[in-house]
Order: C-alpha cells, then sequence, then structure tokens
C-alpha cells in the first residue's frame, strides 16, 4: 500500500514503541488497533495471519509483526522504518538506565530500586512459563506420544537452564529438530532452524544473536540463554547486576529482547549497547526481508510446526528452570519477602507484571533509605 508514507509509518509505529509497555500482548494490541480498527491498513485476517507466522519464527515474536505490517503497508522501506521506530524509544530509554545504575556512583536509591526490582525478577519468570503453558499444550494435541515427548522437552529445558546454562541452545535446537524428524520424516533438510542456532561470531555479538535467534516460546527465555554467558563465561556483570538488567526490560516499553542492551552496556559501554541491540534485532529485519512473501506458507508448514512445538517446550522448561538460579542470587531478607509477594501478586490474583516490578522497585528505594 504505497499510499502509507514513510512519515506516517515512523510517527505512528514510534508512538507504539514509546507507550508499548507490557510486553508482546500490549504490542499485539496496539498494532491490531493501528491497522485493523483505526486505519483499516489491514483486514483481520491478514492481521491474524501475520501473528500466526511471526510466533512460528525464532526471534521476538511482537517486534516481527510490527516489521511484518510495516513491510505490508510499504515494502522493504516500510519494513525497516517501522522496526526501527518501534525498537528505538525503548532502547534508548533502557541504555539510559544502564547507564545510571551500572554507574560506580549510583544513588542509594537507585540501587535499592533496582535490588528490589530484581527480587520479584523470579516470580515474573514463572508467571512467564506458567503462561505459556496453555498455549502450547493446546499446539501438542491429543496424541499421547507427542505429549510424553512435550513433557521431556520441557523437562530438559529446565534442566539445563537450571544445571548447564552453555548446553540451552543445543537443547532448544535439539528439542525441536526431533520433534520436527518424528512427526515429518523426510531427507530434505529445513534449514531456517538450524541456522539460527549457528554461532554468528565470538563473544557479545554471538551472546545477541542467541538471544534474537533463539527466542522460542516467547521473550523470557532469553533469561537463561544470556544469564550463563553474561554472568559466567565472559564476567560482563554480577548476577544482582543481571536481575536489575532483566527488570529494567520490563519496565520499559518496546520488546524485552532489549534487555540485551543492558548486558552489551556492561560489556562495552554505550557502544557495546547498541552493538548488542543491533545482533539481536537483526534476525528479525532479515526474516521479514528476505522471506517476504514465503513467510506465509509457514503457517501451512508441517515441518516448520513441528520444530516449534518441540523447541517451544523445552524453552518454556527453561523459562521456569530459570526461577531457581535467579532466586538463589537474593541475599537480603527483604528481597525474599518481595519475591513472595510478587509470586501472591502474579500467580494467585494474576495482576500485571510492570506493577509488580514498579512496586518492588519501590519499596526496595524505601528501604535503602531507611
Amino acid at each position: 500500500m504505497d499510499s502509507v508514507g514513510l512519515g506516517t509509518i515512523a510517527r505512528e509505529w514510534g508512538r507504539i514503541g514509546c507507550i508499548g509497555f507490557g510486553g508482546p500482548p500490549a504490542h499485539i494490541a496496539l498494532l491490531r488497533d493501528l491497522c485493523v480498527v483505526r486505519r483499516r491498513w489491514l483486514s483481520d485476517a491478514e492481521f491474524e495471519d501475520g501473528v500466526a507466522v511471526t510466533n512460528l519464527l525464532p526471534g521476538p515474536a511482537s517486534t516481527q509483526l510490527a516489521i511484518l505490517c510495516a513491510w505490508r503497508l510499504r515494502g522493504a522501506a516500510g519494513a525497516i522504518v517501522g522496526g526501527v521506530c518501534f525498537i528505538v524509544p525503548g532502547l534508548v530509554l533502557i541504555i539510559a538506565l544502564a547507564v545510571l545504575l551500572l554507574s560506580d556512583h549510583a544513588p542509594s536509591w537507585v540501587l535499592g530500586a533496582a535490588a528490589g526490582a530484581g527480587a520479584a525478577v523470579p516470580a515474573v519468570a514463572a508467571h512467564a512459563a506458567y503462561g505459556l503453558v496453555p498455549g502450547s499444550w493446546k499446539r501438542v494435541g491429543a496424541a499421547t506420544a507427542v505429549r510424553v515427548r512435550w513433557v521431556v522437552y520441557l523437562v530438559l529445558g529446565g534442566v539445563a537452564a537450571a544445571l548447564t546454562g552453555p548446553w540451552l541452545v543445543l537443547v532448544l535446537v535439539a528439542a525441536g529438530i526431533v520433534e520436527m524428524t518424528v512427526r515429518v520424516p523426510s531427507n530434505r533438510q529445513v534449514a531456517w532452524p538450524v541456522l539460527a542456532a549457528m554461532p554468528a561470531g565470538g563473544g557479545l555479538v554471538w551472546v545477541a544473536a542467541k538471544v534474537g535467534a533463539l527466542s522460542y516460546g516467547g521473550g523470557f527465555v532469553i533469561i537463561p540463554l544470556m544469564r550463563e554467558d553474561a554472568v559466567h563465561t565472559y564476567g560482563w556483570m554480577t548476577d544482582s547486576e543481571f536481575l536489575n538488567a532483566v527488570a529494567l526490560g520490563q519496565i520499559t516499553p518496546g520488546p524485552v529482547v532489549q534487555t540485551i542492551a543492558v548486558v552489551g552496556y556492561a560489556a562495552s559501554g554505550v557502544t557495546g549497547a547498541l552493538l548488542a541491540a543491533a545482533a539481536a534485532f537483526a534476525p528479525s529485519f532479515a526474516f521479514v526481508l528476505l522471506g517476504g512473501p514465503r513467510l506465509e506458507r509457514l503457517r501451512d508448514n508441517k515441518r516448520a510446526q513441528a520444530f516449534l512445538t518441540g523447541a517451544a517446550a523445552a524453552a518454556i522448561g527453561a523459562i521456569a528452570g530459570s526461577v531457581i538460579p535467579l532466586a538463589l542470587v537474593l541475599s537480603h531478607w527483604w528481597q525474599f519477602v518481595l519475591l513472595a509477594a510478587a509470586g501472591a501478586w502474579l500467580l494467585l490474583l494474576r495482576r500485571g507484571v510492570v506493577a509488580a516490578l514498579i512496586g518492588s522497585g519501590v519499596v526496595g528505594a524505601l528501604v535503602s533509605l531507611l
């Protein structure tokens, strides 16, 4: 649709990037309101197809949906402008907060707020895993053998995240390949899921590329994917700082994957933050720009569906498994109180994630002042 100008795309996608608090559900709702309800640029069917297709791709689905919708309106130029404007507002904010938080002279109340919000992160991870189970289980179907394999993938992902962080990438990809092979046996190779696991380089670029290309099952799978490398392998940040990074990714607008920018800042300042963000979001742009019309075929591709079933189950297990090492990082008694309160807020009362993190941050700031 050439009648939609790049300036309009920049303005509207930038607006969503500024107000998109709440993660993928909020982003999808805002994009639908813009493209389907208010502007009528896309039909309901076109938008639903976009949601289905991006959920089959590795990487941050809501970011890919934003890029895909812009691509449908104005081709490659629209995809680049829309995607960048969707990502940049939250990225700028999270880098600014990282500069403040990781400063050598950060105010005590800022550190207290970060410790408080970080204390709620294990509960947020548990909430994310719990929320992903119904959809993944529904995708599995009624066959007993498939359900048994799904449980095995879930457990293996959890164990990998809790005990053997470096092997999580192999577990995710292996679960997808096994399920794909069992369900749709063939001698042909399907490149897109396998290529997602190939190293894109060393150090920061490789860590960021894993985040951008292997976020099967929701954005929170980035936690176990990043933690081992950022904290233990490369030592860019402490466990507490990593918790703070995850919290920042949740309370800022835009995609959760931009948490990688905080890791990049800890590794190499603002340059590292920008490099990490570029490496993490590059696969999303590549899928849309290079895939184009062929993406629609993924919705009916049985091999892609099977791969996602296995990989997503392992990813959900990894998210749940990450709760254990994240909780073990907490060092103050009041943080465990906040963790329990956040768990009750999210899992029992079923209230919002952002509110839990901000509330915990406020309590942490008050504790530090007292």
